[in-house]
C-alpha cells in the first residue's frame, strides 16, 4: 500500500475495484462492533494464505516484448505485449516509441489508442504513450536511429498529441538543442517533459528544468557522467526536487553500486523502468529496433557497433534486482508502482492498493517471488 507500507490486513473488491482496504486491527475492531460481521477469511474474495500482496507494476518505458515492438504500429503485437506483461505482474504500461518519421509514429500511436480503448481482459492496460525521440542529440543518440533525428518541433508534437487524443504522457528532449526551452514550456502544458539522450551541460539542463521539465529518462544512460566540475544533466536533475528519474535495474545498464547511489541522489524520486525491447521473452538472435539491427546474446542487446541498446528483462525482475542490490523492499516496490503511475497521471486509478482504484495486484512470497496476478480482481495466467 502507498502510505502504510507492509501491514497485516486485507481488502474487499467489487466490480474490479478495491472497495475497502484495512489493517488486521481495523478488521478486528469491526468484528467487535458488529457481531454479525463475517470472519476475516470470508470478507475477501482471495485467500492470500499469509502471502504478500503488492500493487500491479507499471512500466512507463518499454519498447517491446515477445517479438513485438510498439513502433511497429501493429495492434496485435501490442496486445501480445500486454498479455506477456500481465502474466509477469506488470498490469499497466506506457508503450515507448523510437526516433522515427512522423508517419511511423502516427501509426504506432493510433495502435496504442485502439488498444487502450479496447482494454481486453488478460492484458496489461495501456496507460499512456512515452514518446522517446526524435528530438535528440547526435552525440548521445545511443540506439536511436540518427537518420530521423530532428530539432525540437512543437507542431510535430502537437499533431501527434492530437491524433492520439492526448495519450502521450511523456515526451523526451535533449536539453542542449536549439529551441529546447520554448518546446518544454509549450509541451509541458500537455504532458511530462523529460530530458533524454542529451549531451547538455549543467546550465542547459537547468534551464530546461526551470522551463518545466520534471523527468529524466534512464538515468546514467545516454548522458554525460556526473563530474565534480561539470555536474551536467545528472546534477541539474538531482538538485531539482520536482524531477523524477528513471532507472534501468537489469544489472547490465547500471552497476549495483550506481543503483544504490541513484536511490540516494533521488530520494523518493526514482522510477524503475525496463526499457525492454522486442527480444524480451525471446531467445538469443537478431532483432530490429527503430530500423536498426540488434543482436541479443547472453541477455545483452547490442547494435552492430557494440552499443548497448535497450534491455531484455522485465520490470518485475528489475524490481527484485533492486532489492537484491540493497534497496529497501518497500522503496523498490514504490519505484515500480505508485511513482511511475504519478509520472503519467495514472495514480488516481492505479499504482497502489487503495479504495476506489482498480484491483490490479500481485500475490507473492516474502522474497517477492511472483505467484498470482490479478487484473480488475480477476486472476490472469502467463
Amino acid at each position: 500500500m502507498e502510505d502504510r507500507g507492509f501491514v497485516s490486513g486485507g481488502f474487499e473488491m467489487e466490480n474490479g475495484v478495491f472497495t475497502r482496504v484495512y489493517t488486521q486491527e481495523e478488521l478486528l475492531a469491526d468484528i467487535r462492533d458488529h457481531s454479525e460481521a463475517k470472519p476475516f477469511s470470508e470478507k475477501i474474495e482471495v485467500d492470500l494464505q499469509g502471502k504478500y500482496v503488492i500493487p500491479g507494476l507499471i512500466d512507463i518505458h518499454i519498447h517491446g516484448a515477445v517479438g513485438a515492438d510498439f513502433s511497429d504500429g501493429d495492434e496485435d503485437g501490442l496486445l501480445r505485449m500486454g498479455r506477456y506483461l500481465a502474466g509477469h505482474g506488470i498490469t499497466g504500461f506506457a508503450p515507448t516509441s523510437m526516433t522515427l518519421p512522423y508517419a511511423a509514429l502516427e501509426k504506432a500511436f493510433a495502435a496504442g489508442l485502439k488498444v487502450k480503448k479496447q482494454e481486453p481482459f488478460g492484458c496489461a492496460r495501456v496507460l499512456g504513450i512515452h514518446m522517446e525521440g526524435p528530438f535528440f542529440s547526435e552525440k548521445k543518440k545511443g540506439a536511436q536511429n540518427a537518420a530521423y533525428l530532428r530539432k525540437p518541433d512543437i507542431q510535430f508534437f502537437y499533431d501527434l498529441y492530437e491524433r492520439c487524443e492526448g495519450l502521450i504522457k511523456i515526451v523526451d528532449i535533449a536539453a542542449e538543442l536549439e529551441g529546447a526551452v520554448p518546446f518544454t514550456k509549450a509541451a509541458g502544458s500537455c504532458c511530462t517533459v523529460s530530458i533524454a539522450h542529451s549531451d547538455a551541460g549543467y546550465e542547459a539542463a537547468k534551464a530546461v528544468y526551470e522551463a518545466g521539465a520534471r523527468h529524466l529518462t534512464h538515468l546514467f544512460n545516454a548522458m554525460p557522467p556526473i563530474h565534480h566540475r561539470n555536474p551536467g544533466v545528472i546534477g541539474a536533475a538531482s538538485e531539482n526536487e520536482a524531477v523524477v528519474a528513471e532507472l534501468i535495474c537489469d544489472g547490465i545498464h547500471v552497476h549495483p553500486s550506481a543503483v544504490r547511489l541513484a536511490f540516494k541522489m533521488f530520494p523518493g524520486r526514482l522510477c524503475l523502468i525496463s526499457d525492454a525491447l522486442r527480444c524480451l521473452g525471446m531467445p538469443d538472435g537478431s532483432y530490429i529496433l527503430g530500423g536498426q539491427s540488434v543482436n541479443l546474446k547472453d541477455h545483452i542487446a547490442r547494435l552492430s557497433d557494440g552499443t548497448i541498446a535497450g534491455a531484455a528483462s522485465d520490470l518485475y525482475d528489475d524490481m527484485r534486482n533492486a532489492v537484491a542490490f540493497g534497496i529497501d523492499k518497500s522503496e523498490a516496490i514504490r519505484a515500480a508502482t505508485i511513482l511511475p503511475a504519478k509520472e503519467i497521471g495514472a495514480d488516481q486509478e492505479a499504482g497502489s492498493i487503495t479504495a476506489g482504484k482498480r484491483a490490479d495486484f500481485v500475490v507473492c512470497r516474502e522474497d517477492l517471488t511472483r505467484e498470482r496476478v490479478f487484473l480488475g480482481g480477476t486472476e490472469v495466467t502467463e
